[in-house]
């Protein structure tokens, strides 16, 4: 058993920290008993910490399963500057001499960050099977549900890479789940619930003031964005489920709002991402017009405001974007702009990537037929083909899906109308038992949002220089030489 003594030591040692956030000690004191661990810690609240502060005190490595690039290169850096070089991070990006030499060497490393889809191919598993693996991570454990049916399968194997590697302990962590979510995470990795540890802290992120407005047309949509860009304190994120959009809105605040913007999707080039990610990371970026690619692994305490310009497709994952402002416990405020048209063109873009029953029906059929095929709805139908999944099984998987994504889009549009309270709106979705107090601090039943009273109003004289797309390789060198990843 480790002494509370020889864990501060490595808190303050290490890390720089005198003292736990809500949530830590109970997680790392778990995980370091050798206990499997399921936790819900708010957005911001470190949960990295608790995985890497165990790695010091633990014979053996930690491996990590993390959704995205970004948070993996974030998770790097992090422990680069704390100057713990045994870090390697897996991604499809590495050059094959670079593996290889990474592979050569993987025993020596300490922490071993790895995409559910790298951690599955045979080669990764056999190198973790003759490692001493002391803690599996599953971050963002969220993903496991919200994404593992439809759009990243490999998720739906981690119970068996899990049996394969027999860790000392595992800990699954996210920042939001309801019960289903959390029951569903338990199952899909094979966790027992009634000997996991299970630490649920609230969802609840009070200084983070809770407003929508509902608005005609697109025209509208764009005046009232250009408004409250143009009101509110800085840096912001503004969240779109178009590609196109975010470069669409990006010239349209260059144009009209006084700031540095830029635009973030997934279409760029993970050069051109980075260094976007990294100006708006180090104050050289004030707006990012982002798709939900710019998501974890944004830690930037002083994000003063996020703003959806779609509908988001589930308050979890409202709850996770709107989470990354107000790191630093200020005032910040979160703003959603929906249209009556809104909730169908989600519901099209939520539902519109599933295979339908046709298609299911035709592969199962006659797979041979598909094997030259190319496109995201075969390769997963050919998964699930070859984990010995029969159509019948699969109908039923995707039906069920595009069932719990319509379910998900009402709920947030109900969020969205209700007249009542939005913070206790989330609560009772999430059975969050906290208890509050609704004031002009909260959101905005009672009215609309005193942006002087929130201590969020842009002082008038404030000024910033407009930076252009174009200019983000010439001022990447001028902010930082970027972290290698191993």
């Amino acid at each position: 058993m480790v002494e509370a003594a020889e864990i501060k030591k490595v808190l303050t040692q290490r890390f720089g920290y005198t003292a736990f956030k809500p949530g830590q000690s109970e997680v790392i004191r778990a995980v370091l008993a050798g206990q499997d661990t399921f936790a819900i810690l708010p957005t911001g609240t470190g949960k990295s910490l608790c995985y890497q502060l165990p790695g010091y005190l633990l014979t053996g490595q930690v491996v990590v399963i993390s959704p995205l690039l970004s948070l993996m290169q974030d998770q790097v850096a992090q422990l680069h500057y704390l100057g713990e070089k045994r870090v390697l991070a897996l991604a499809s990006a590495l050059d094959p001499a670079t593996r290889r030499a990474s592979l050569a060497r993987f025993a020596q490393y300490k922490f071993v960050f790895l995409s559910p889809e790298m951690a599955n191919q045979p080669q990764i598993r056999q190198k973790l099977q003759r490692t001493q693996v002391a803690l599996l991570v599953v971050d963002e454990a969220h993903c496991i549900s919200q994404w593992g049916v439809d759009f990243r399968p490999d998720y739906l194997v981690l119970k068996a890479l899990r049996a394969a590697i027999a860790p000392q302990a595992t800990l699954a962590l996210t920042a939001t789940a309801t019960k289903r979510v959390q029951a569903d995470i338990l199952a899909k990795l094979g966790l027992t619930p009634t000997t996991t540890k299970q630490i649920i802290h609230s969802v609840d992120r009070r200084n983070i003031y809770l407003a929508s407005e509902q608005v005609s047309d697109e025209i509208e949509k764009k005046q009232r964005l250009v408004a409250w860009c143009q009101q509110l304190k800085r840096p912001g994120i503004i969240y779109f489920s178009s590609r196109q959009k975010t470069e669409e809105i990006t010239a349209l605040l260059q144009k009209k709002v006084t700031a540095r913007v830029a635009f973030y999707h997934g279409g760029m080039t993970s050069q051109d991402r980075f260094a976007v990610q990294q100006q708006f990371m180090h104050g050289k970026l004030a707006l990012i017009c982002a798709t939900n690619a710019f998501g974890m692994g944004i830690n930037k305490a002083d994000v003063r405001f996020v703003i959806h310009y779609h509908l988001p497709s589930s308050l979890e994952s409202y709850l996770q974007e709107i989470g990354r402002a107000g790191r630093d416990g200020q005032a910040s405020i979160a703003i959603t702009l929906y249209e009556e048209r809104d909730f169908q063109l989600q519901a099209n873009l939520a539902t519109n990537t599933l295979p339908d029953a046709a298609l299911i029906k035709q592969y199962f059929a006659h797979p041979q037929k598909f094997s030259l095929a190319a496109i995201p709805e075969i390769d997963l139908l050919r998964f699930y083909l070859q984990h010995h999944q029969d159509e019948t099984t699969v109908q039923h998987l995707f039906a069920k899906r595009r069932a719990e994504k319509l379910a998900a889009l009402r709920s947030m549009l109900a969020f969205l109308q209700t007249p009542g309270c939005k913070r206790q709106f989330i609560l009772d979705y999430f059975a969050d038992p906290t208890t509050i107090i609704h004031d002009e601090t909260c959101c905005d039943a009672t009215q609309p949002p005193q942006l002087a009273t929130l201590g969020l109003q842009r002082a008038a004289d404030e000024s910033e220089i407009k930076v252009g797309v174009a200019s983000w390789r010439a001022r990447l060198a001028a902010i930082f030489a970027p972290t290698t990843m191993l």
